[in-house]
């Protein structure tokens, strides 16, 4: 399609000249109680808060609302589940039941709107009904993902201060059952706050063990609900009362929660399903995601069951559940009509099926669209997947913050030309702007920040959990009037967006940002470690990996094998194996500045093989050459 056939100029542009009616207009396809005041109060909050005054259900306007339009008959919800060999339909209406029943048992141990509930679940359909329940009774919802060890869930627990947990017995990875409820049960022993109540969904694979007074069986108690016909209605909320906290990592360790509210999100993604993805209600739609990131609160639960769409819930793998033509079985027995998912799953794919063989396997000819996002998609394998698949391949770009696009080629206003290794341009909404450091705009074509001129649009971030300071401290110090997205790139002539690189040392692991601050401060706690570096290192498959640099005590004269053995099961501990952190070396010294800082960024680019240049506040030229001796050593070695 042409550029100019698509409608993208228009609409960004009607955006441009009045963003209030603009979002007024989208927000008359979400039912309110009551509406707002203003579609944007710019006084209140950090930085202005969206339809303020309004009061609204999300989980409302998810399931009951298409109910009783009389879609109550079509399927919302497919779960998918090859590890367990089991396929489920829940319709509008039963899913409607299973969340109220859910949210009356919520309701009966104690939560009351407002209060947290923390949820440490597998890709299960009970996840979403879990997220949907809260935010039927007003509940702010706070979802760890289950490959995080306890010191981490116990970290989020103390931040978010839930009422209860809802959680399952096991999750499964591939083959591998992983226990949940020891993990849980540790997390909750060395949280300083302890929720009233867990309610323990146990599964066939791994039985619980359940402690008297304060863990409930999940079955039992639906099943006594269900008896009773004991449900709970939805209970009206403002539209800028917080829907749930999305933890983050930052570069201290300390993980962020992104507050996302209850008004603005649900008028953004709703505006997304039909403008970007192209969707209509009744369609199925595939977030192969994960419900512990931000992608899985967007559109595996979210966005989709807002539109009318169907969204599927899928408990496995690209390859090995149980091959590599899983994706594409999926898409075939589910009539499938847009995939989205990681760069990475595709790395995935076609490094197990290069010929894409599988493919030619199954029926795909509902599918027409591919959208990628969670790291930089690189252009062999979109042109990989463009290829195999015969449908267009849409890499967009966006962060846990934002909740939904900050760029992107928007499908259902018409596709613009394609250039690969850039995600498209700006979404209404978003005023991007690339700052130098002194935050003067850059030309067209050179390389600075990328930030996005405040306000920021609905469903963003209006503030961190508890901590507004934080939030102004990493978001909006750096350039006044800005929202610095941490990310380096630059936007050419024609408005496309190239996002290079972090700014910070938050690494992408496939699709899973996380800190290597964090990393750095378990291992320095291994008696034998001096001082340390970890930086991500470019990676074919995952996009970046992690790798740990570390300077030995004086006199430690143990085997160095040994020593890099044991940090890696202790990061994997601590952690988990999320972290994928396997690559660890022992090096004489770590380059600094003067000052005392590590050259990061300079290390990473001696790694990742590209061109560097001797830094100017070096205090000792001559480590860089031991590092890369190490490197080359570790290369040489496989």
């Amino acid at each position: 399609m042409s550029q100019s056939s698509s409608r993208y100029h228009e609409v960004y542009q009607s955006w441009r000249n009045d963003p209030e009616a603009f979002w007024g207009e989208a927000a008359r396809d979400v039912s309110w109680y009551k509406l707002w005041d203003q579609v944007l109060d710019p006084y209140m909050g950090q930085y202005g808060r969206w339809f303020a005054g309004a009061e609204c259900n999300t989980a409302y306007n998810c399931l009951d609302r298409h109910v009783e339009a009389g879609r109550g008959d079509q399927p919302a919800l497919i779960y998918d589940s090859p590890v367990t060999d089991t396929v489920r339909t829940y319709t509008y209406s039963e899913l409607t039941d299973e969340v109220a029943t859910l949210a009356a048992a919520l309701v009966d141990i104690g939560v009351k709107r407002g209060d947290r509930v923390v949820l440490y679940m597998p890709m299960i359909p009970e996840a979403v009904m879990g997220m949907l329940a809260c935010a039927r009774i007003g509940a702010v919802h706070s979802v760890v993902f289950g490959g995080f060890a306890a010191n981490e869930l116990a970290a989020r627990i103390d931040d978010a201060k839930p009422v209860a947990i809802l959680s399952a017995s096991c999750g499964i990875e591939g083959s591998r059952v992983v226990q949940y409820k020891p993990l849980l049960d540790q997390a909750i022993e060395v949280a300083q706050n302890k929720p009233k109540a867990c309610l323990i969904l146990q599964r066939d694979q791994a039985v619980a063990n359940m402690i008297p007074g304060r863990d409930y069986d999940w079955a039992e108690v639906i099943a006594d609900l269900k008896g009773r016909s004991r449900k709970a209605d939805p209970v009206a909320v403002k539209a800028t009362d917080p829907l749930y906290i999305l933890y983050t990592s930052g570069t201290t360790g300390q993980p962020k929660g992104v507050v996302r509210d209850n008004g603005g999100h649900m008028v953004a993604l709703k505006w997304t399903m039909k403008n970007f993805y192209d969707i209509s209600p009744g369609e199925v739609f595939w977030a192969a995601s994960d419900v512990g990131w931000v992608v899985g609160h967007s559109y595996i639960c979210y966005a989709p069951l807002l539109h009318g769409a169907t969204t599927l819930v899928y408990e496995g793998k690209p390859v090995g559940t149980p091959d590599a033509g899983a994706f594409w079985r999926v898409i075939s027995q589910h009539n499938v009509v847009a995939l989205f998912t990681a760069p990475t799953a595709f790395r995935a794919i076609k490094k197990e099926d290069p010929e894409g063989t599988f493919i030619g396997k199954y029926d795909l000819s509902n599918l027409r669209t591919l959208f990628l996002a969670g790291e930089r998609a690189d252009p062999a394998t979109i042109q990989w997947a463009e290829a195999k698949l015969k449908v267009p391949v849409i890499d967009h770009w966006w962060q846990t913050e934002t909740g939904w696009a900050i760029a992107g080629n928007p499908v259902g206003l018409g596709l613009l030309p394609v250039k690969y290794g850039s995600p498209t341009v700006a979404m209404p909404g978003y005023d991007l702007r690339v700052l130098d450091e002194s935050g003067q705009e850059v030309p067209a074509g050179e390389h600075g920040t990328i930030t996005i001129k405040l306000p920021l649009p609905p469903s963003c971030l209006p503030t961190l959990w508890g901590d507004d300071q934080r939030f102004r401290d990493s978001y909006l110090s750096q350039f006044e009037g800005y929202y610095s997205t941490s990310d380096a790139g630059y936007v050419d002539e024609n408005g496309y967006v190239y996002v290079m690189a972090r700014t910070d040392d938050v690494i992408n692991v496939a699709g899973h940002r996380l800190s290597t601050g964090q990393m750095e401060e378990v291992v320095a706690t291994h008696p034998d470690v001096a001082e340390c570096a970890v930086i991500g290192v470019a990676d074919q498959l995952k996009g970046q990996l992690p790798a740990g640099f570390l300077v030995l005590n004086s006199g430690v004269n143990r085997d160095s094998k040994d020593i890099e053995a044991e940090i890696v099961k202790l990061v994997r501990a601590e952690i988990g194996p999320v972290a994928a952190f396997k690559n660890v070396m022992v090096v004489p010294r770590l380059p600094k500045t003067r000052s005392g800082k590590i050259l990061r960024a300079t290390m990473r680019k001696i790694a990742d093989g590209e061109d560097w240049k001797m830094p100017a506040t070096i205090d000792d030229p001559a480590i860089l050459d031991e590092i890369k001796t190490v490197l080359d050593g570790r290369r040489a070695a496989g």
